[in-house]
């Protein structure tokens, strides 16, 4: 049986532009949201990744119409769905598929549905979210592959604070208490971008949200909500991906289609690393510097620096001299393409949840992305090493990176598919 990888030769200089696409982390929330509304919700500027593809395919297993209208557009219509338990492997393919549970929770005060999958971290409990669904008055029975939520009296608007910071738990309250009799107020709530960009849409449906974007969201409840048109804003994620890439080996890159201010905390890295970083409206221009400095960072939930972009980062630090570290704070597992990066010569080395990298030249080889940014990381890698790096489990790198192979061949990197 053949196996598609991605193949990387390394040395080149890289030079033009890149459009970055709609926001991964959005997507995967706004498509459960529109199983809210009774009209039709049209979605535009969404990424082309097979996250979204499996979200669809989920919507349409709810008898909910769904019409693309371009590679970006699609109109969802959730007006006759039918609520039925979800098909266990597609729910197991991606972590965002939890979003259906306050969706569908939201609208129909019942939800069946697999426990969810996606990129293998570690642990990463949904018990916040759970307690918020509790505390808004739903009865929850797992038998450890399954999830039932029940509300057959509806759901109540109360006061939840979350005992860890959490988008995923924050975004899942949020839907489910849109539909809430009453009015609920989330404390300790995550303050990311994306959750920023589904509460502006829930609005949109009808939905009363106010305070995203700051730690205490309140939610009046509504009875009912209708279609709407919404942009997904850029990919922050994709974004600094390709400014490590433009870093990395770039001449003059030009990045298309981002908002700066989510770009804070890599930017002030990227420039302690001695990059030049020129920010405008809506793009960014990255320069390879001719010498880089080392620097350390720790993870942290947003503004600070995000841990879906230590992994994109860390080739960086085999150009640098002298010692560099990453402390993280989200995911401590977050460290298996450090393995794959040792079979390239890296120089590193993980304690404590906690890496250090020396500089080194990195050789080309036979690697294996664990998860997505594990993915983007070694595609980095492969561009500054010494001959051809072959990646492995491209399927990872495919969930949250629209057409990544030919916006890399655009501006000038060697790499291509193969099926192997």
């Amino acid at each position: 049986m053949s196996e598609q990888v991605i193949k990387v030769v390394g040395g080149n200089t890289l030079r033009g532009e890149v459009s970055i696409s709609g926001a991964k982390n959005s997507a995967v929330a706004l498509i459960p949201a529109t199983v809210m509304a009774n009209g039709v919700v049209t979605l535009d500027s969404l990424p082309e990744i097979s996250d979204v593809k499996t979200l669809m395919s989920l919507l349409e297993d709810l008898s909910i119409d769904t019409e693309m209208i371009d590679e970006c557009t699609i109109k969802i219509d959730a007006s006759h769905a039918v609520n039925k338990q979800l098909p266990n492997h597609k729910v197991q393919s991606l972590r965002a598929s939890y979003y259906m549970m306050g969706a569908l929770l939201g609208r129909f005060n019942y939800c069946d549905i697999a426990l969810p999958g996606g990129c293998p971290l570690g642990p990463r409990p949904i018990d916040q979210h759970i307690k918020g669904f509790k505390a808004l008055g739903a009865e929850v029975i797992e038998d450890g592959e399954s999830m039932k939520l029940s509300a057959p009296n509806g759901l109540i608007g109360t006061k939840i604070f979350l005992d860890v910071v959490s988008v995923g738990a924050t975004i899942n309250i949020m839907l489910a208490a849109s539909r809430a009799k009453g009015k609920t107020v989330i404390e300790n709530a995550a303050k990311e971008p994306e959750i920023i960009d589904v509460a502006t849409l829930l609005n949109k449906m009808g939905a009363k949200v106010k305070g995203a974007g700051t730690d205490t969201i309140k939610i009046s409840g509504v009875n009912d909500m209708d279609g709407a048109t919404h942009s997904v804003i850029p990919d922050r994620i994709e974004a600094g991906t390709y400014m490590c890439v433009a870093a990395a080996c770039g001449e003059e890159v030009r990045i298309n289609n981002i908002i700066p201010d989510h770009m804070e905390a890599l930017t002030m890295k990227l420039k302690e690393m001695n990059v030049s970083v020129q920010l405008e409206d809506d793009y960014a221009i990255i320069k390879r510097p001719n010498q880089f400095n080392p620097v350390h960072i720790k993870t942290n939930v947003y503004p600070g620096f995000a841990t879906d972009l230590q992994q994109p980062i860390t080739p960086l630090f085999f150009l640098a001299e002298g010692k560099s570290t990453i402390t993280e704070t989200i995911y401590p597992e977050r460290f298996r393409h450090v393995d794959e990066l040792k079979n390239m010569d890296a120089d590193v080395h993980v304690e404590n949840g906690s890496a250090t990298y020396h500089a080194q030249q990195l050789k080309g080889t036979d690697v294996y992305a664990s998860d997505l940014r594990a993915g983007a990381c070694l595609m980095i890698a492969g561009l500054i090493a010494d001959g051809t790096t072959t990646i492995h489990n491209v399927r990872h790198i495919d969930r949250g990176y629209s057409d990544i192979v030919s916006k890399l061949k655009a501006i000038g990197a060697n790499i291509w598919r193969e099926d192997i």
